[in-house]
């Protein structure tokens, strides 16, 4: 009986080691099959940049029709799979789990995939995708061989609701996928683009379930939506007919001067930095114009977003631009770069960059250079 004991003992053990070797306690283990495939191949797992380049994450080599990836990874994202001399790649959610792969030697693009069910979410969202891919081609050649007005109309027709409906579908996938990681990337994806949702993903992460919500990459997603929020303020904010937003800033004396206090007829905010080459060649036609109808009732106030790490002396190179290019207006910075509170109170993502005000302080016209930003001065003042 003691002997049935301890064989019963040492299996359990056995099974718990083996229990352990399938999945690694804080990373990804990938087991792969390379039917065909020649000893010494290397396959890659790839991500992409934000110029949509691949990236080398990790590399394994086939030795008897076999290859094995470990590692860990922060967050779940998308990762590809691709092979030396197969043609193809494989997308698939990495995540912190365990996977099996049967290689196909023809097209990486065959590959069979089998791991957590983000990733088989990811196919049941690309097989979407590619259906109204074909179908958005077929409505293409119809457009062209259209034979009359009305058949063109039709077809048009057509691809409106066609680009309705692929609105809709990562949000259909947001909602069958609560339960896993992949709602999180199709969210992340939407927030990628210009035209995004943010209310409607905002409502999308706060229905997913709380674990999810509450992982690492939720808490991400979170703040980038908070981020967006932020940001989609801000723009309405600035819009032409809007209020320009208040703010005080410290001038090069370190005095605070508001803008409620710099108004005129005509108030420009001029947004630049001694290191930026566009806005030093423009300022030359920013002091004409404001020599030619200071007289009149314009105002200048130059918010500079000096600051940047590459500056050794933010402050003094400051001053020095604001001497060398004769800009005799209020000025002010917090020499704190694209971080400065006033540009992000106007969401400024790129410099020069210019808002007009009336006497009232509503933005009347933003973003103009050269000639016709004295014409609209002009305009406004004459």
């Amino acid at each position: 009986m003691k002997k049935l004991v301890s064989i019963l003992a040492l299996c359990l053990l056995i099974i718990a080691c083996k229990t352990e070797e399938q999945k690694p306690l804080d990373g990804y283990l990938i087991t792969g099959d390379a039917p065909g495939v020649y000893n010494g191949i290397r396959v890659y797992l790839q991500s992409t940049d934000e110029r949509n380049r691949k990236i080398n994450r990790d590399t394994a080599i086939v030795m008897n029709e076999k290859f094995v990836f470990e590692g860990e990874i922060d967050n779940p994202e998308i990762w590809y799979l691709s092979v030396n001399s197969i043609n193809g790649s494989s997308p698939f959610i990495i995540e912190n789990d365990v996977y099996s792969i049967v290689l196909d030697k023809d097209n990486v693009d065959k590959t069979v995939i089998k791991g957590p069910k983000a990733n088989q979410s990811l196919k049941a969202y690309f097989a979407d995708i590619k259906e109204l891919s074909n179908r958005r081609t077929k409505l293409t050649g119809q457009m062209r061989t259209a034979a009359d007005a009305n058949a063109l109309e039709n077809v048009n027709t057509e691809m409106v609701k066609l680009n309705i409906e692929q609105s809709k579908i990562p949000f259909r996938h947001i909602e069958l996928n609560k339960d896993n990681s992949a709602s999180l990337i199709f969210i992340n994806n939407e927030l990628n683009s210009k035209e995004a949702d943010i209310d409607k993903l905002s409502q999308a992460l706060d229905n997913l379930d709380s674990n999810i919500k509450g992982s690492n990459l939720g808490t991400k997603t979170t703040f980038r939506i908070s981020q967006a929020k932020k940001t989609k303020a801000a723009e309405g904010a600035t819009e032409i007919g809007s209020m320009a937003p208040q703010f005080s800033a410290p001038t090069p004396d370190g005095t605070q001067l508001s803008l409620k206090k710099t108004l005129g007829k005509v108030t420009i905010i001029d947004f630049w930095a001694a290191w930026c080459g566009p806005c030093r060649r423009e300022n030359p036609n920013v002091v004409k114009v404001y020599n030619k109808y200071h007289s009149k009732g314009l105002e200048i106030i130059g918010v500079s977003l000096d600051g940047s790490g590459r500056q050794k002396d933010p402050k003094e190179a400051w001053i020095n631009a604001i001497e060398q290019d004769k800009l005799t207006w209020h000025q002010v910075s917090n020499l704190s770069y694209f971080n400065d509170p006033v540009a992000r109170a106007y969401n400024i993502k790129s410099i020069p960059a210019t808002f007009i005000l009336d006497e009232t302080g509503k933005i009347v016209a933003k973003n103009l250079r050269g000639a016709a930003l004295e014409a609209k001065i002009a305009e406004l003042l004459n």
